[in-house]
């Protein structure tokens, strides 16, 4: 209580010892429209509302259905990519070359001959048919 009753006496002698007049010129200079000041800042904060709403609509009205179409694309290519696929031999079938699936050692996973990103439906590896 005796905190509070000390702040209020402080704040009230600073009030009483500025200069009514000097005080009514600072606000007055402070608070006028004005200032170039003041008007630069509140161009750049016109500014910056402007370009964010631009970008928001941007990102809302362009961005999603390029998403959507980039999508629609890579769907189209991937299944375009495993009918071609279908048509193919089986992989036991295919021509196995000598530089593919070189191994100078086994890998430490697994039975040493795949590697880490091995497919069974993609990969085969016959280590005695080679041409």
């Amino acid at each position: 209580m005796f905190q509070r009753q000390l702040l209020r006496a402080t704040a009230q002698l600073r009030a009483a010892n500025v200069n009514p007049v000097f005080r009514s010129a600072l606000q007055r200079r402070f608070a006028s429209t004005e200032n170039a000041f003041i008007k630069e800042r509140q161009a750049v904060k016109d500014h910056a509302g402007a370009t964010t709403e631009l970008w928001r609509k941007i990102s809302i009205y362009g961005v999603a259905p390029a998403l959507i179409l980039a999508g629609l694309n890579a769907w189209n290519l991937w299944t375009e990519h495993w009918e071609h696929w279908e048509h193919m031999p089986p992989l036991e079938e295919r021509v196995e070359y000598p530089y593919q699936n070189i191994r100078t050692k086994n890998f430490p996973w697994g039975d040493g001959d795949k590697t880490l990103f091995w497919n069974d439906s993609v990969n085969y590896h016959n280590k005695d048919k080679t041409t």
